[in-house]
């Protein structure tokens, strides 16, 4: 028997941690503490202690199909790159789009952006950072001159005041959670926003329960009263701060004095008062925030807030402060700062900006060219106009993305991709995105690659491959590459190792430069900006100055909005969605892990106990939940956790899926849809 252990990063959130895989006689069979990541030290939540269980499925993808005659039949590789080139090159470059992937490495993903813009000649590039942290890179990019988590995982443990809101810390990202309980146990004060009780909840010492939708009014309160005691950071304002006079007019407005906001988000004043104190008087104050800040139509707006806070209180720039966006997958960072955005190429480089293009035109010697110099669609975009005008797209290019699942509004979402002539999906299984496809290309999970992911502390770790792939399954980038040079493109894709492709993409993205395989291949590894070889990387963000050109952090005076579509007579609670600790997105993974499968095999509702006997509903009774947008049918959760008027979904189940309910209302600046905040009405299934 040969057994081996093979050490890797995590393939679930975004907290980076790290385990063994234990790999027997060629295979991976289980997972095992690996002590030496700085990260976790050794710990895991349930879903890395299981992360081995779907890698063997015997439901992997292992050769490519292509769909004739509405099945699908085996193909060879050479069939299927041929097909897809060929299709390709019938369709204009503004009729193609392409979705890229949270769950692959940066080499796959820098792959990907480049065979979109170099072979494709498409603007339109996206993927699922659009649907949970857009607002987090256009809200922190305008704060601060940079979209990113500011502080570190471990620098949270520093901190005096921890305040979270919108985000479940630790269900989502338990190890993140630990070391909130770490500054907990060094004496910090633990405050918790949320419409529900949750386990984060449950360990604070402020527990603020609130209406989805309210954040701004809240951060403004908070503000407001920290104004009004003295207990703003007067030096840092006064020195690194822009227009604050601007802010301080708003925040001091009636409509936001403790009493008022009590109204419109149902926290008591006298809570709202002692967070402002908390925050405003502690020597560092950390903020966490996730998608309950993000999935809003004014997501920017609450991002912003956020950074206002922080900058008000001096905590940015600090140990133990900061902005933290907790990211939900595994590189939704590393996605976003490989480029596979449609304004943006690595590091942010703007597409716009004559000499990036002519820096990526030149780097990358296509002879004929790359994509204009012009912004693309958001994949909510790409949704619409797939819907309201027929035509103007036709194919799309999918590596990794459920948007069957994982979308608002999944009828809209059906709709669109009946109007798309051509479909190829890349994937490890069979999704319910794939089986639209025209053409499905098997691919390599975590357990087979060499390559690199980006945490959400903007730490880049590495992947180490532990056993060969099922089948005729390919490396992400390998795939990407074959098809680039069947569309004649060799010499553009001509990489032998992801080393090469990691080598290339630092060669162009300044903020990856410094790093190389070498220098990652360490328990620590680097966090992003690592401007050179022998830089250190930068695990605090914007210490002495921001990463505006003029080192200025910018506040933005900023109005609470209601959400797009408020309770009324007919749907009269207000729904919002979310993780469990259990699974993880779309399920494709965590659903096929049969311990997590166990623990929790399908979705539910949770509903306030007054709301429930006024409906006549009982604990675990199926109940119809309908919106504007669709209706099912999920078991009713009976519980004093969650808010009177409020109602909540785990988003991970097709059968129950919650994105049937949610509404597509988008953000105007970052295009992320409102997950967090709809109506919706409950009803009773009456027996036949």
């Amino acid at each position: 028997m040969d057994m081996k252990y093979v050490q890797t990063t995590c393939p679930y959130c975004g907290t980076g941690c790290s385990f063994n895989l234990v790999v027997k006689d060629g295979k991976v069979v289980d997972t095992a503490p690996y002590h030496r990541s700085p990260v976790n030290e050794g710990k895991v939540c349930p879903k890395g202690t299981y992360a081995h269980e779907f890698v063997n499925r015997e439901d992997r993808l292992t050769t490519p199909l292509i769909k004739k005659d509405g099945k699908f039949v085996e193909a060879t590789w050479e069939e299927a790159n041929a097909l897809i080139a060929e299709k390709f090159k019938g369709y204009k470059p503004d009729e193609c789009a392409v979705l890229s992937s949270a769950r692959t490495s940066n080499e796959d993903n820098y792959a990907l952006m480049k065979f979109a813009r170099g072979a494709l000649k498409t603007r339109h590039i996206d993927h699922c950072a659009r649907l949970c942290h857009a607002s987090t890179v256009a809200g922190l990019a305008a704060s601060f001159g940079s979209g990113a988590m500011t502080n570190s995982i471990g620098d949270i443990a520093e901190s005096k005041c921890v305040f979270i809101i919108g985000s479940n810390t630790f269900e989502q990202h338990p190890l993140i959670g630990r070391r909130v309980m770490q500054a907990k146990m060094n004496g910090a004060k633990l405050i918790y926003a949320d419409p529900r009780l949750t386990c984060t909840g449950k360990q604070a010492d402020l527990y603020m329960q609130f209406k989805s939708g309210s954040d701004v009014a809240i951060l403004n309160c908070i503000m407001g009263e920290i104004i009004r005691n003295g207990w703003e950071d007067k030096a840092w304002v006064e020195n690194r701060a822009k227009n604050y006079e601007e802010l301080k007019a708003t925040v001091l407005k009636d409509d936001y004095l403790p009493e008022n906001v009590e109204k419109i988000s149902g926290i008591p004043a006298e809570q709202l008062k002692t967070a402002a104190e908390w925050i405003g008087t502690a020597e560092s104050s950390a903020l966490l925030y996730s998608m309950g800040i993000t999935q809003h139509t004014v997501g920017v707006d609450n991002v912003k807030s956020t950074a206002n806070l922080q900058m008000l209180t001096g905590n940015i720039g600090r140990r133990g402060g900061g902005v933290n966006a907790l990211r939900g997958q595994n590189n939704v960072q590393g996605a976003c700062d490989m480029g596979a955005l449609p304004v943006v190429f690595t590091a942010y480089q703007k597409v716009i900006d004559p000499a990036a293009h002519k820096k990526f035109e030149d780097g990358w010697a296509f002879p004929d060219g790359i994509a204009a110099a012009e912004n693309g669609y958001e994949v909510t975009t790409m949704m619409d106009v797939l819907t309201d005008n027929p035509g103007e797209l036709k194919a799309m290019y999918i590596m990794g993305e459920n948007p069957f699942l994982s979308d608002p509004d999944i009828h809209h979402v059906e709709h669109a991709f009946e109007n798309l002539d051509f479909l190829v999906v890349q994937d490890i299984f069979l999704t319910e995105t794939a089986q639209h496809a025209d053409v499905v290309l098997p691919a390599t999970c975590y357990a087979e690659k060499d390559g690199t992911q980006t945490s959400t502390e903007r730490r880049v770790q590495m992947w180490r491959k532990a056993q060969e792939p099922p089948g005729q399954a390919k490396l992400d980038w390998k795939i990407i590459a074959d098809i680039g040079a069947a569309m004649g493109y060799a010499d553009q894709f001509a990489w032998e190792t992801s080393e090469d492709v990691f080598n290339e993409m630092a060669s162009l993205t300044p903020s990856y430069a410094g790093m190389n395989y070498e220098r990652l291949d360490k328990p620590e590894a680097l966090h992003w900006p690592c401007p050179t070889v022998d830089h250190p990387g930068t695990p605090i963000l914007h210490i002495e100055k921001c990463s505006h050109p003029d080192g200025m952090g910018v506040m933005h005076a900023i109005e609470w909005k209601p959400p797009a579509e408020v309770p009324d007579d007919e749907y009269p609670f207000v729904f919002t969605t979310g993780r469990c600790l259990w699974h993880w997105h779309t399920g494709t993974m965590t659903r096929r892990s049969d311990t997590l499968a166990k623990e929790v095999p399908t979705g539910w509702i949770e509903i306030n106990p007054e709301d429930a006997e006024a409906l006549g509903i009982k604990d675990k009774e199926m109940v119809r939940a309908i919106t504007r947008r669709g209706e099912i049918e999920v078991p009713a959760k009976v519980t004093s956790e969650i808010m009177k008027g409020v109602m909540f979904m785990p988003f991970h189940f097709a059968e129950c899926a919650a994105n049937m309910l949610t509404n597509n209302a988008l953000d105007p600046i970052a295009k992320i849809p409102e997950f967090k905040a709809c109506a919706i009405k409950i009803e009773k299934i009456q027996e036949a």
